[in-house]
């Protein structure tokens, strides 16, 4: 009975193993399998549209990209830097090939509508939901919680396809990111991170460890791999801390 439930699960596992795909390449040719994000159906094959990792959750199958722009979505969080003041709302970017736009109605906060820069500047880095996408432009909104002006930290960029990685299954990665760290930690969707921790030391190890995940992010088992990496880091900090 055991032996049947080990081959049942190794069997389980090299199912939803996920494998570098490329363009055109077909992912699984049985008919229970519907497609997801960047997949197509031809016939009873799913067939990759993006290059990436293939994921197979249930019956859905679909490509977590490892390259490529990013593309707003209604619904995405997202940080961005103010660039500029209208009378009605500021134009901030959120490095995307679409200008987005946060509307005085969309601020979370009193306005003074005589001097918008009292509540957003040029230059300030706030966080915020994308409302609408539209053909000529995003708009935003920082109507929710945890949304606004993002204040001290620090923020690093990476390539948006990554997110998922670092973000990690229900959050798995990034909480473990944070607790290491010590941290406080928002990732945007369009692969800007702000890290805030109680030094500066904190927020550079941050750093460190979300940019091996993402340098990573195509291998098995990254979240074992990421603790590892933790656990002899801190082996070396422990170590020259006591030769100093």
């Amino acid at each position: 009975m055991a032996k049947s439930q080990n081959k049942t699960e190794t069997k389980k596992a090299q199912k939803e193993k996920r494998e570098i795909v490329v363009p055109g390449e077909k992912i699984a040719s049985e008919e229970d399998y519907l497609p997801g994000e960047w997949t197509k159906k031809e016939g009873n094959s799913i067939i990759a549209l993006r290059f990436g990792l293939a994921d197979k959750s249930g019956r859905l199958v679909k490509i977590i990209p490892l390259s490529g722009i990013y593309m707003p979505r209604k619904g995405n969080i997202v940080i961005g830097r103010v660039i500029d003041i209208t009378f009605n709302g500021w134009i901030i970017d959120i490095d995307s090939p679409y200008q987005a736009f946060l509307p005085i109605t969309e601020c979370s906060k009193f306005v003074n509508k005589n001097d918008l820069s009292e509540c957003y500047d040029i230059g300030d880095t706030i966080v915020a939901k994308v409302l609408n996408v539209k053909r000529k432009g995003i708009d935003l909104t920082t109507k929710g919680r945890n949304l606004g002006k993002l204040e001290e930290g620090m923020v690093i960029q990476i390539n948006s396809n990554k997110v998922p990685r670092v973000i990690g299954k229900e959050g798995s990665m990034i909480n473990l990111i944070k607790k290491e760290s010590d941290c406080e930690i928002i990732v945007g969707q369009n692969g800007v991170i702000w890290i805030k921790g109680p030094k500066v030391e904190n927020e550079l190890f941050a750093q460190k460890a979300i940019l091996f995940v993402t340098e990573k992010s195509y291998i098995e088992g990254l979240t074992e791999k990421t603790k590892e990496w933790f656990e002899k880091s801190k082996n070396k900090i422990e170590k020259k801390n006591k030769e100093e």
